[in-house]
Formats: structure tokens, sequence, C-alpha cells
């Protein structure tokens, strides 16, 4: 009864909605940390959005079974990463564990798959053309990030280590631990493509630079990020930040590299050629005609 009595004297207020954005915003990693992660994000999906029906066409008449695989990844992975990005909040959330651990863990699971596959096409050079290498690319990238993920969820609901909770400045070396392997792995393999460039083997991979280009921004994103993550696992304040930075950096701007990388090209040689598709079509229908007259 007394404590009916003081609901009624001093009833619950709602947080208002702006204590709550506020909060979300502000309390985990801060605000400029938040908004280096979602801007980006919003920009590009609105830049998809935008040619979305121009790239639809495109596709359409191309017919690139592999353009339109990774087009259709693109936008996944982009809302997959756009929701990470708005629900940093989760991490410091009481009760929202569950929720930000498979949250993180199919967004990044989603970035290394069109890492995974992307380096595999890289591999295969002037080879990559049909659906079976499409096919083979994917069941073999599906196949390492299947293992990956369970890696992963052993360690994070097996054992219990804060994989990715990164609001506080923790030293857990099993964390750190995993985190070095898996950065040393991927710089490994990024060094290796960089020696083929530099080798008797180098006819073996693309010859654009814009793919030379991508394999050394992501070597270089991997030797900082394993560098940082050395530092944080015994201990120091500075590595925990440039894993931080290098995590910032892969969330915004990734997505875009690799748009700009592999579609961008694909769009515009065929926008093109679909010009001058359009341009038969209307010169056979005699829309031409009255010009030389």
């Amino acid at each position: 009864m007394r404590q009916l009595e003081q609901l009624a004297i001093s009833p619950e207020v709602p947080e208002p909605l702006g204590g709550g954005l506020h909060s979300w915003f502000l309390d985990c990693h801060g605000l400029w940390y938040t908004l280096a992660l979602t801007v980006p994000s919003v920009l590009f999906i609105a830049y998809l959005a935008s040619q979305a029906r121009r790239s639809f066409n495109t596709l359409r008449y191309g017919r690139s079974y592999i353009m339109i695989v990774y087009y259709v990844l693109l936008w996944i992975v982009s809302g997959l990463n756009l929701a990470w990005c708005l629900a940093q909040a989760w991490q410091c959330t009481s009760g929202k564990e569950l929720s930000w651990n498979m949250l993180t863990l199919f967004t990044t699971s989603g970035l290394l798959f069109l890492e995974v596959s992307l380096v595999a096409f890289l591999l295969q050079g002037n080879h990559t053309a049909g659906l079976e290498s499409l096919t083979q690319t994917l069941i073999i990238s599906g196949a390492i990030i299947a293992a990956d993920v369970i890696i992963k969820a052993i360690y994070i609901f097996g054992f219990g280590v804060p994989l990715f909770i990164d609001a506080s400045e923790s030293s857990n070396r099993v964390k750190w631990g995993l985190w070095i392997v898996h950065k040393l792995l991927l710089t490994a393999i990024y060094g290796f493509i960089l020696f083929m460039h530099h080798s008797k083997w180098r006819e073996r991979l693309p010859a654009k630079p814009a793919f030379y280009n991508y394999i050394c921004a992501m070597f270089l994103l991997y030797v900082i990020s394993l560098f940082g993550c050395m530092l944080a696992g015994n201990g120091a304040g500075f590595g925990f930040w440039l894993y931080n930075l290098t995590t910032v950096c892969y969330h915004s701007l990734y997505l875009p590299l690799i748009y700009v990388t592999f579609l961008a090209d694909f769009f515009r040689e065929d926008d093109l050629r679909l010009e001058n598709v359009y341009y038969s079509e209307m010169k056979d229908a005699g829309f031409f005609d009255a010009d030389w007259d």
C-alpha cells in the first residue's frame, strides 16, 4: 500500500526524446566517433540510391553475373553496416550485449565476405569470367567466412570473450590475441599480393592500377590495425586508440572504396555501351531520318 501511495505522489515520467538521442550519440564513444562512422555510411547509401535506377538498367543489359551479385551484396552489407554504425550505443547499454554481438558478427562477416571474394577474383586474374568462376569463388569465400563466424561465435558465446565490446580500454589477452592472429592473416594475404605485383607473377593479376591501389590501401590498413592490436594487448592506451581509428576507417570508407575500384568503371563503360545500343535502335526505327532531309 505504501508503494502505491509513493507511485501516486511521484509518478514516473518517461525520459524525453532529446535526452535519449543525446545519450545515444555521446555516452559510448562520443559524438565525433559516431559521426565519423555514420555520416559516410549515410552518404554512401544515399549515393547508391540516387544511382539505383541507372545501375539496374546497366546490370540488366550488361548481364554480368559477377557484377549483379556484387551489387546486391554491396546493398545488403551497406545496410548492415549503417545499422551497425547507428547502434554504437548498444556497446554501452546493459542488456544489449547479445543484440550488439549478433549485429556486429553479421556486419563484419558481410564485409569480410566481400574482401575474401574480391581477393579470390584478383588472384584468378584474367581467368575471371562466367557463372562457373563466380560459383566457385562464392563457395570458397562462403566456407572461409563460415569458419571465421564459428570461431568468433565460440569465443563470444562459448568462452565469454568480449570480442566486439570496445567501450573500455580492456587488455583482455585472449581477445587481443585472436585479433592479432586475424589481422596478421589478412596482412599476410595482402602483402603476398603486393609481392606478386612486383615479381614475375604479376601477369596473373589484373593490370588496372585501381586494383593495385586497393591492395596497397588494405595492406596499410591492416598493418596499422595489427600494430594497434599488439599495443592494446599489452595494455597501451595508444594501441586501443589506433585500433579504433582503423575500425572507423574500415566501416566508413571500405564500401565506397570497393565501389570505386570494382563497380564504378563497369557502370561507366556500360553506360557508353548502352548509349550506343539506344542510338542504334533509334536509328533503325528512323528517328534520325529527318536530319538528312
